[in-house]
């Protein structure tokens, strides 16, 4: 299986495709905004097409034959990161001015959307890595994107994005792991939790409380800072056994006196909170496509049996009652498809996505749950059964509407971009 960077050296407009995408993320830090060029279209590249032919071909072929048993052993599935890797299918957007690929966050969605198809619990553990480095890319100088995205590139690594604590989630201002500057160092106290890749990862992005003082806004009291998984102090917890997607790695871990380098500040104190915000215009695209990919499986599975299952002399599709229930998975999982590609569309033109991703995450996250439980429906009895895919489905589609920002979240975001164009007559 040819890998992704072979794909892309096929010829000069890819070469520009790929300088072009690279170039989206400094765009939005710098607050710089590219029109975009044409009409609008809704077809893929040749690059793009291929990118995606790649994704499918590994989801389908090593991905999905190891599903069901990764869902029971719970295994963290380092054979499939390893040969993803190999393939380019990880680390797409680190930069290529330090030796990545530079995608965009469409492209990004398009490898998310295959793998999630085959199995949700891989896709997370694939694009929870790109969760931590994201920071990195939007706010690391040069010598940090170096040591730590090259880190990536070097080996199949993972990175986390570490922020939630047991009293902190969806309220990051409530996070209370601290940092206290000491000279050239800042000792960091505190704990995390519900991190995904915890267990495994190699280096973490952490939001901490810099400011004492307990009146500062969230904007300037918290820095985002680079710690390595191996620093003294830090201690990982057990692997959390889940709901759903189980073979994904969740777990917390504390830090007790942890000496972190000045050097390893992302920009600098009190900018983390933008930062840790920011992140997650680059990431809820992302996420949504992961659940069209459980929406597209899930229509797939149901339709494949509603045309093998008869009841009444003919094959359950031909039953009102089940054609309905299909067509609503249909209408859903294609709407969900064009709000993640509008919202990755979005930040890769170097604009704020943040409207956008949160009603692509917010719909698509509700469309996949829809999906799973309609496509349970559809098998009756059977679908209830761990012996169909469709049980599966349905676990782990719950989580698209808890991490990355609740569906509760998604619409208090929504309602306060809406209503702030309101007020500044931009409707």
């Amino acid at each position: 299986m040819a890998g992704l960077r072979q794909l892309l050296r096929a010829g000069p407009v890819a070469r520009s495709c790929v300088q072009l995408r690279s170039t989206a993320l400094e765009h939005t830090v710098a607050g710089t905004a590219p029109r975009g060029k044409g009409g609008i279209c809704f077809d893929l590249s040749d690059e793009q097409k291929e990118i995606q032919q790649l994704a499918r071909k590994f989801a389908r072929e090593e991905v999905l034959p190891k599903a069901a048993e990764l869902d029971r052993t719970m295994e963290y599935p380092w054979e499939l990161i390893k040969k993803s890797w190999e393939l380019g299918l990880m680390n797409a957007h680190i930069p290529a001015d330090i030796g990545g690929m530079g995608l965009g966050t469409f492209e990004g969605c398009l490898i998310t959307e295959e793998i999630a198809y085959a199995c949700s619990g891989v896709q997370t553990a694939m694009e929870s890595t790109n969760l931590g480095q994201i920071p990195v890319i939007l706010a690391g100088n040069a010598e940090q994107k170096k040591k730590y995205l090259g880190r990536l590139l070097e080996e199949p690594l993972i990175c986390a994005y570490g922020v939630t604590e047991p009293g902190a989630g969806s309220d990051v201002s409530g996070v209370r792991t601290r940092a206290v500057r000491k000279g050239d160092e800042y000792v960091i106290n505190g704990q995390k939790m519900w991190i995904t890749n915890g267990g495994v990862a190699n280096w973490y992005f952490i939001l901490a409380r810099t400011s004492s003082d307990p009146a500062c806004k969230a904007a300037n009291a918290f820095t985002g800072f680079i710690v390595d998984a191996d620093s003294p102090g830090l201690t990982k917890g057990r692997k959390e056994i889940n709901m759903g997607q189980r073979c994904a790695n969740t777990s917390g871990f504390t830090l007790e006196d942890v000496v972190v380098p000045k050097e390893n500040v992302l920009i600098g104190e009190g900018a983390g909170f933008k930062i840790a915000m920011g992140a997650f215009d680059c990431t809820r695209p992302p996420v949504a496509a992961g659940a069209v990919g459980i929406c597209q499986r899930a229509l797939d599975e149901a339709t494949k049996y509603a045309l093998e299952r008869k009841t009444f002399g003919t094959h359950i599709a031909n039953h009102q009652a089940i054609s309905f229930i299909l067509a609503e998975i249909a209408m859903e999982m294609e709407l969900g498809r064009l709000a993640w590609m509008r919202a990755a569309w979005e930040v890769d033109q170097g604009r704020r996505n943040t409207y956008y991703a949160s009603i692509a995450k917010g719909f698509a996250a509700d469309a996949a749950n829809r999906a799973a439980s309609n496509a349970v429906q559809v098998f009756g009895g059977n679908g209830f059964n761990t012996e169909y895919p469709v049980e599966k489905l349905m676990r782990d589609a719950k989580i698209y509407q808890i991490y990355e920002g609740t569906a509760q979240i998604q619409r208090l975001i929504i309602a306060r971009e809406h209503i702030s164009q309101a007020k500044m007559g931009l409707l």
